[in-house]
Parts: C-alpha cells; structure tokens; sequence
C-alpha cells in the first residue's frame, strides 16, 4: 500500500537468508529479496557494513514519496576499509565499483571478470577478489546494495561499473537467483539460493549450500577461463 500510494515509509526487515541457521528453512528467507524488489515503487536495499547502512538511511529519507524496504543480516559481516576501497556514499547509485581489478603487482587494470553481491556476501567477493588478482585474474568488485537505484542511473554509468565487454560475470547473493541474469548476461553466472534453506549453524549452512571462498573461485576460474 505504500508504494502503490507513494508514502514514504521505512520497512526494516531482518534475518534476511540462510545465515539464520538454526531456525531452519521456515525462517530463512531465500524468496523474500526477489518478491519485494517486484512491488513497482519500493527500494530494496541490502548493505553489505555499516558505512552502506549509513548511506541507506540517508537514501531512504531523501525518498519522500516512495518507500524503502531494508534487508538486514543477522550474522557478523565485515567492515569495508573504505580508506582503502570505495566510499560507500556510491549506494546512492544502486551499484559502484568497491574493489577494481588489480594486476599480481597490485595496480589497477582493466577487469577480466566482475563479481557481484550484496549484503554479507560482499565481503565473500572481496576476499576471492584478492585471491584471483594474485592469481593473474585481474577482478572487480562490484556492490549492488539496490537494484532500483542502480536501474535510474544512466547508461553511461551502467556501463563504467558493468562493462559490455566483461562477459566473465559471477553474482553473489543469498537468495534466489530470479532476476540477477539482467545484470550478468547470458555468458554470466549466479551463486545463489534457489532451494529452501536448511536447519544447521550458520557457516554449516553457508558451506553446504556453496558460499565458501573454494566455491566462489571454482566459478569464477570457470567464467574467467
């Protein structure tokens, strides 16, 4: 009713994947993300740290005629240097360039292959990041904390963050896949949720359903080959 009635409203949703654990698959909500980013009206955002939260408050005020629907994670993620890596005010646009590719000297170059997340799978990115650049697979990471944001920007900017020519694209999210091959293409892959989740410790459910950087590499040297 809010975003069909253009209200501002601040929708705070919690315990937002499998990383519930212990409460099993009643309680982890793999569908949710993909059912509230298709209300037309509504911005879905997921932060990866506390700077994007910063940021995402400051969005979502600045919305005053749409709502804004927030999907946290209850488990620990990790903080983002962003002295060292991007400043977090790029949630504005939707998606920005965190990490660039690096070559195995450690300077920036152009991307052989993107991942993309979102939330507590950001900092899953970033660490296969820097094991693929010191592999020789220069590698950008891109957060993607809203896709409503990210789809207003120009195409200019669509393209500096998501280059046409980086076929090579794996996206990382804890949740179904439905809808991220808009933004991977056909030659692009997903790392997600497509199956209800499971009743265990966090970190077992995390490894058994693949989210562990030996997974996240496999796929990417598999794209990146």
């Amino acid at each position: 009713m809010a975003a069909l009635s253009h209200i501002q409203t601040i929708f705070l949703f919690t315990h937002d994947s499998i990383g519930l654990g212990e409460d099993g698959p009643t309680h982890q909500s793999v569908e949710h993300l993909a059912a509230l980013r298709a209300i037309p009206n509504l911005a879905v955002i997921r932060p990866c740290d506390a700077h994007e939260m910063r940021e995402a408050w400051r969005a979502a005020l600045k919305r005053t005629d749409a709502p804004t629907a927030f999907a946290f994670s209850r488990q620990k993620v990790a903080l983002i240097d962003r002295k060292k890596f991007a400043d977090a005010r790029g949630l504005h646009k939707g998606a920005y360039v965190l990490a660039e590719a690096e070559t195995k000297a450690g300077k920036s170059t152009t991307p052989k292959l993107i991942l993309i997340a979102t939330g507590s799978e950001v900092g899953l990115a970033m660490e296969a990041r820097e094991k693929l650049n010191a592999e020789g697979t220069p590698t950008r990471v891109v957060s993607m904390p809203c896709w409503e944001f990210f789809d207003e920007q120009s195409a200019k900017y669509k393209e500096s963050v998501l280059p046409s020519k980086v076929k090579a694209r794996l996206a990382i999210e804890a949740g179904v896949s439905l809808g991220w091959h808009k933004y991977v293409g056909d030659a692009g892959d997903t790392l997600t949720v497509d199956r209800f989740g499971a009743s265990a410790p966090a970190e077992d459910v995390f490894r058994d359903y693949g989210f562990t950087i030996e997974n996240v590499l496999k796929k990417a040297r598999k794209l990146g080959s």
